[in-house]
Formats: structure tokens, sequence, C-alpha cells
């Protein structure tokens, strides 16, 4: 006598969800290969979603999906860690629909996420390994403060143009603010009352504190240096002319492991060095660098470029070209690109930069 089976079975099934991240709530959607399961929201937990997926298709094959953003990937490890295979995805870069673009909520979001995943429309971008992550947010901690103390200073400077306080002439070069003769002489400016005179030393103990956090955050960031995970990298990219140390370890902690760009365009195109393209027919129009891209990484490569322009000759003889038929700002962009090509080849190679060749 046959008897009824009561145990589900989904071995060898792809199950495909689609998440919609927020702080609190998520908005999950759950396919399989042929079927709408459900859409639903449930706390913003990993252990939540996982459970729902082994007592409704246990032993199934799980297959997940969210946006990169503001909740990191904390989530994308705490699936890997409960058998979800899960990627993560640039918002930009999944398929929409005209109706879908104009009445967006969570659930359709998280629809589309499933819908594209199961039809295998979405390509991963790149997780980097949690020991990057927090060297990372170090280094990405200083460039706050460095404008924090921006702020700190223009306000010092507005308070004193306020009250009619003019900074002395020996002071007038920008190199000579925030020394310490000028520190000096801003502790002994007073206004005519009390609470005027307060407030100056408040601002200037605000300053004075954002640099004693900034020198402790650099000798921190020294020390990470010097680490057997990034001390022969920095060697190699400090032999490149105009590349200096805060440049070197910001590339190092963005991008972890240069093995995963196949070429120097596929770098460029993850730093931001790329241009906007706009062709239709015979008519080809090749715009300003595209938005997308690592802002920091490429706003740090540009300054550097402005070093390397001088320093090194194949450089400044290719500048000099360029300038005769463009926008000096124009031109550093190209160059720009030439050094970022000496970061590809020192890193992929192993081996020093050596000046005065011209690629």
């Amino acid at each position: 006598m046959q008897t009824q089976k009561t145990g589900l079975d989904f071995k060898g099934q792809n199950i495909f969800v689609g998440i919609d991240v927020h702080l609190k709530s998520w908005a999950v959607t759950i396919l399989t290969e042929n079927l709408v399961h459900k859409t639903f929201t449930q706390p913003a937990c990993a252990d939540t979603l996982s459970n729902y997926l082994n007592r409704n298709f246990p032993c199934g094959d799980y297959y997940s999906v969210y946006e990169a953003g503001f909740s990191g990937f904390w989530t994308h490890y705490k699936l890997k860690e409960m058998g979800i295979t899960n990627i993560v995805i640039n918002p930009a870069d999944v398929p929409t629909t005209q109706k879908e673009h104009l009445q967006k909520d969570d659930p359709t979001d998280s629809r589309k996420l499933a819908r594209s995943l199961r039809a295998g429309d979405l390509k991963a971008i790149y997780i980097p390994e949690p020991s990057t992550l927090e060297d990372r947010s170090l280094i990405r901690l200083r460039a706050t403060l460095v404008k924090d103390m921006v702020r700190f200073k223009q306000r010092i400077k507005s308070f004193l143009h306020f009250y009619g306080i003019f900074i002395p002439a020996e002071f007038e070069k920008s190199g000579t603010h925030w020394s310490k003769r000028f520190m000096k002489w801003l502790n002994q400016v007073s206004l005519q009352h009390e609470s005027g005179t307060q407030t100056l030393k408040i601002l200037i103990q605000e300053a004075e504190q954002q640099r004693k956090l900034l020198l402790e955050v650099l000798r921190k960031i020294m020390t990470l240096s010097r680490s057997e995970k990034y001390a022969t990298n920095m060697e190699l990219l400090r032999t490149i002319p105009g590349v200096g140390f805060i440049t070197a370890i910001t590339f190092l902690t963005e991008i972890e492991n240069i093995e995963r760009f196949e070429n120097t365009d596929h770098f460029a195109g993850f730093v931001g060095l790329i241009p906007n393209r706009h062709s239709s027919g015979n008519k080809e129009n090749n715009g300003d660098m595209t938005f997308r891209g690592q802002t920091a990484l490429r706003k740090s490569l540009i300054e550097s470029s402005w070093f390397a322009a001088r320093l090194d000759p194949a450089l400044a003889m290719s500048f000099n070209g360029y300038v005769r038929r463009m926008e000096s700002n124009k031109a550093i962009i190209r160059i720009a690109r030439k050094v970022l090509n000496r970061m590809y080849y020192v890193l992929k190679n192993k081996s020093e930069y050596v000046s005065g060749v011209v690629k």
C-alpha cells in the first residue's frame, strides 16, 4: 500500500528572490522558475527570509538580489552564510518599463529585481572583503574630516570679517594661514565684549580639536599603509610621479584587487574617467566625463595628475601638446588617464614605473 508524501522537496529547483532593502523593513518578491509565489513585507532581517525559504521551499537552490545603497554589504554577507546565492547590483542597471518608472513603490521594485534575476539580466557589482571595507572606512573618514576642517576655518574667517577684524598683511598669503604664528595671533584677538571673545575662542578650540583628530587618523592610515596587505603595492604606486601617499592608499582600499579589471578601459570605467557618448547614424558626439564611477578616486587622480604633469618629462610633453588644441582642464583629464594606465601597469605586473615612457 502506497503512503501519501507529506514532505516538501524542491531539490534541483531554483528559487529567485528580489529584495528592496530599507532601514526597518524589506519588500520581498519570490519567484519559482515558472510561477510568481508571493510579494510581501518583512522585517529587515536575513534570518527571517532564510527561515521563510527553508520552510516553504526546502532543499531548493536560492538566489537573491538587492540594490547597492546605504545599507552596505552586511546583508550580502549574511545571506551567503545562510546558503543563499546573493548578488548586489547598481540600481541604475535594473531593467524597467515606463509604467514601473511612473508608478514606483517598494513591491514594484522587488518584483523588478526578482524578474530580472530570473531572466539573467542583472550584472553583479564587485563585493570587497569585510576587512577591506573597514580599511576603506578609515580612509574615507580622513576625507570627511578634511572637509569639516575647511568648514571650521571658513567659519572663523567669516566671524572675523563680520566684526571687522582684518587678518594682518603678513598672513594674507594662503600658505601662512593656520601656521603657528597665525594661531598665536588669532588667540590674542579680542572683541569689545566678553561674549564675543568667548565665541571666537570656542570656534578656535573647535578647529584645533578637529586638527588633532585629523592627525590621529593620519597616523593610523600610515600604520595601515605599512601593513603586509598594502606595503608592497604602496611602494609600487609611489614610484609613479604625482602619486602621493594618500592617493595610493585611497586607490588600494577602493579597488582591493587589480586582477578584477580586465584591462585599462575597464579600470578607467570604474574610476569614471571615460566620456559620455551619444551617437546616432553618422553623428557621433562624445561629451564630458560620465557621472558613473568613483568620484573620490577621480578627484584624487586629477589632483595627482597636475603634479605628474610637472614632474614627469613624458607627461609634461603630452600636456603641452594637448593645451595647444584644448583647455588645460580638459588636457589634464587626458593626463589623468595616462597616470591611471601607469597605476594599472605597476600593480598588474608588480614592477616599478620607469619615468620617461609615453604610452
